[in-house]
């Protein structure tokens, strides 16, 4: 039985792990949860990742792995999208630490606030600081990307993909790239590697 991957469409975090696995060629089952309708706080879903989160893969032996940068881990192991040597496996990991540490929560957040929440949320209120720091983390990816081609290495890894898939749609939580040429570049070597596949898309 090939491996599930529960998700929701719209999610840059499923988005890596279905633009990894398609650039991998690897076959699995996709199952859409509406986490707007709490899909993934039902008691089935629980039982699979009790934190109640997208992505979660369901690997072949039936085992539940969640968190997204976990899976893109476990997925490219042994493959181009991780360096073999030990620095460049550490370089790979700190950029992924960046992503969810101090880029997702200033990038994806006001995404998912202005894109799904009802004009008049509290959490509204969130947006200024969240995407002044939204801000600062493009600007540390700038000054990192304006002497390199990729994050890591000279090549694309799965850092490139974990800073990707909330990056490019940056501007759908009003963050401006305009001033970061170097992101912007980085994009668009991103969007053109191999079997690239865009966010909107559904695996059969």
């Amino acid at each position: 039985m090939p491996m599930t991957l529960y998700d929701f469409l719209d999610s840059g975090n499923g988005y890596k792990i279905r633009l990894l696995l398609a650039q991998l060629q690897r076959p699995y089952r996709w199952v859409e949860l509406d986490i707007l309708k709490g899909a993934t706080r039902t008691p089935e879903f629980l039982a699979k990742n009790p934190n109640g989160r997208i992505p979660t893969l369901e690997l072949e032996d039936g085992a539940f792995l969640p968190e997204s940068n976990a899976i893109l881990w476990y997925l490219a192991e042994g493959t181009p999208f991780i360096p073999d040597d030990r620095l460049g496996r550490a370089q790979v990991l700190q950029w992924m630490f960046f992503e969810q540490y101090s880029h997702e929560p200033y990038v994806a957040t006001p995404r998912f606030i202005l894109k799904h929440l009802p004009e008049d949320s509290p959490r509204r209120a969130e947006l200024p600081e969240r995407l002044e720091r939204g801000r600062a983390a493009l600007g540390v990816m700038e000054t990192h990307l304006s002497r390199r081609t990729f994050f890591v290495a000279e090549r694309y890894t799965i850092a490139d993909i974990a800073l990707y898939a909330y990056t490019h749609v940056a501007h759908e939580a009003q963050l401006d790239l305009t001033p970061y040429p170097s992101v912007r570049a980085w994009l668009a070597r991103v969007a053109a590697q191999p079997r690239y596949v865009p966010i909107t898309y559904r695996p059969e």
